[in-house]
């Protein structure tokens, strides 16, 4: 399934938790999203572990380098997912920084992506505007690339992203790296609402977002959340059922 389809046809909000590859073994990796998308998930975003990951909070980075030193990287990734896409049809979206895709190769990269039946792509280390150049001759396929909008994104900014977005907007909810929060500014709620009257496809509000409470909240003014170092640490320390009761927290709205 398409990654926006997805997201549209979603029960209540969608709800992406963010896994970070290799983390525990590349073993588990086939598992763990079979696991997520049994339980309820929209779309899982992948992270591929790099050395330095510059948008990363302190537990995405922690699991990062457990991956690191499992010696998984992104060629490892990519031919798991060829191995055992055939057991799950949640839409896949990887999260990476330029480096990898660069020594990998930008073509071969979304070649393999595409044949992973990867949906989407975040970089988050490669500005929008010069994403549409580095891949204005590469034959992407199927594979969106996600763009994120920030709350200091200014309005012309934002108006240009939105025009030229594919498969969702990744709206950025903390001025700074990932992590968990229990307080979001003060105009993230009206921004959100803002971004989705604008937006032609789903936005989606990632980063900090770690209780019920909070994807009911935000899932009430965009199509969804993003979840990333509450997935990752609850998998980390076996706490499946906290993971279990914030995916299905998202079902309890726009019904």
């Amino acid at each position: 399934m398409k990654l926006e389809t997805a997201i549209r046809e979603r029960e209540g909000a969608a709800f992406v938790p963010y896994i970070m590859a290799g983390d525990g073994g590349i073993e588990r990796l086939i598992p763990t999203i079979v696991e997520l998308e049994q339980m309820g998930a929209t779309a899982i975003e992948l992270g591929i572990p790099f050395s330095d990951p510059v948008a990363d909070g302190p537990i995405i980075e922690a699991a990062g380098m457990r991956a690191l030193e499992a010696g998984v990287t992104l060629e490892m990734v990519l031919n798991h997912l060829i191995e055992g896409n055939n057991r799950f049809t949640v839409p896949i979206v990887l999260m990476t920084y330029l480096n990898p895709v660069f020594r990998f190769g930008v073509q071969p990269f979304f070649e393999r992506a595409n044949e992973c039946g990867v949906s989407g792509v975040i970089i988050p280390d490669l500005p929008f505007e010069e994403s549409l150049q580095l891949f204005s001759n590469v034959d992407r396929q199927e594979v969106a690339v996600i763009p994120l909008v920030t709350l200091t994104s200014s309005e012309a900014r934002t108006a240009s992203i939105l025009e030229k977005a594919e498969g969702f907007v990744y709206a950025v909810t903390l001025k700074g790296t990932t992590g968990k929060t229990d307080v979001f500014p003060d105009e993230l709620l009206t921004h959100l609402t803002r971004l989705t009257e604008q937006s032609r496809v789903p936005v989606l509000a990632g980063f900090g977002v770690h209780r019920p409470e909070q994807v009911r909240t935000l899932g009430n003014v965009c199509d969804g959340v993003v979840v990333g170092s509450f997935i990752v640490e609850a998998l980390h320390e076996g706490r499946t059922g906290d993971v279990e009761t914030l995916i299905r927290s998202a079902k309890q709205i726009h019904a």
